[in-house]
């Protein structure tokens, strides 16, 4: 009885391994050229949306300091 469980839980283990290995095979990698192209465009749109970011950072900032500072 005990013997047949393990057998079926090794079983199982290597019929989850072949299963990824057998997705991995599926995947289609990009080549250099649109590794390079995609790696460029993410760190163009992370810096311009941190620079957006730090601007709405400073306005805000300084409306807040100009709002406080003002006296009715």
């Amino acid at each position: 009885m005990g013997n047949s469980v393990k057998q079926t839980a090794a079983s199982k283990v290597t019929k989850f391994w072949s299963g990824v290995k057998a997705e991995f095979k599926k995947i289609s990698w990009p080549d250099k050229d649109a590794l390079l192209k995609q790696s460029i465009a993410v760190v163009v749109v992370s810096v311009v949306v941190g620079a957006i970011i730090t601007i709405l950072d400073f306005g805000l900032q300084y409306g807040v300091d100009f709002l406080t500072t003002l006296s009715f």
